[in-house]
């Protein structure tokens, strides 16, 4: 175990869970960044069906596993149902028995109301009254109305922000990228605070290299996935730590930073095998 860890919260990742002895530290702000396709999505909806499966917690003061007292799912693109169809389309339906206890949070229309997309594709509100009074109880945009969203979250949760990618090049577009990276340090302080962790999933190539530098330097951990051709030549997820703060010290002790992945109906996201790839 390590010597410094006295709690720590699973990813339910059974086989990645031994890695980093038994979990992950409370309050971690987690940089989920990878090409498409691979892996990153599955990973968090891999860690949310199995925590699920946990819930509803007890809590055991003398248990240092912590499991969470919520799981939050925000998007700002996608439904709720799609989301789930998702899942369902890619899992055993025994995996999926508690998956009611996830909360899911959709911030799509302050996301597209600054957008030349019609209304009617992505709102539920086609009377403008009723659209008004929602806007009363949400802010001026997305990061503002997240903020005071994750607010309400228990504290010793686990959010799931699937859409850091898209708010990221909103930013970039508003000329507002010190909002964001301001947003991400905030995060990433009071989640310790809160004992809160948190996944930001990014595809990589779309962000400039620096402003991927600065995303990763603002969270505590950053797990890459990538495409890697074998000797083979055939195509292989990759899942590498790059960074994780309290943890990466041990990993690296024991040559365990860079591992192989796939991916199955019937248990989700694997780490194929426990061991350092050359």
């Amino acid at each position: 175990m390590f010597s410094d860890l006295k709690y720590y919260m699973p990813t339910g990742l059974s086989t990645l869970d031994p890695v980093f002895d038994g979990g992950i530290p409370p309050g971690s702000v987690i940089l989920l960044k990878g090409d498409i396709g691979s892996g990153k999505v599955e990973f968090a909806y891999t860690s949310l069906i199995n925590l699920s499966l946990l819930m509803p917690r007890v809590v055991d003061k003398k248990n240092p596993r912590i499991i969470p007292a919520e799981i939050r799912y925000i998007t700002v693109t996608k439904m709720r149902e799609d989301i789930l169809r998702e899942i369902g389309q890619s899992f055993e339906p025994d995996l999926l028995s508690h998956i009611d206890q996830v909360q899911f949070d959709d911030l799509s229309d302050i996301y597209f109301d600054s957008s030349l997309v019609p209304i009617t594709w992505y709102s539920d509100y086609d009377d403008i009254i009723e659209r008004m009074e929602k806007r009363r109880k949400v802010h001026d945009n997305v990061l503002t109305t997240l903020s005071y969203m994750l607010m309400d979250v228990p504290r010793e949760s686990l959010v799931i922000i699937d859409s850091l990618t898209e708010i990221a090049t909103q930013h970039l577009a508003a000329d507002s990228w010190p909002d964001l990276t301001a947003f991400l340090r905030g995060l990433q302080r009071v989640a310790k605070k809160w004992d809160t962790c948190f996944y930001l999933v990014l595809t990589k190539g779309i962000l400039n290299q620096w402003q991927e530098i600065e995303v990763a330097d603002a969270v505590d951990a950053v797990i890459h996935f990538r495409w890697e051709e074998s000797t083979t030549a055939k195509r292989q997820r990759i899942l590498y730590v790059e960074k994780f703060r309290g943890v990466m010290i041990h990993l690296e002790e024991r040559e365990m930073v860079k591992f192989a992945v796939k991916i199955t109906p019937g248990r989700g996201f694997e780490v194929s095998n426990i061991r350092v790839i050359i």
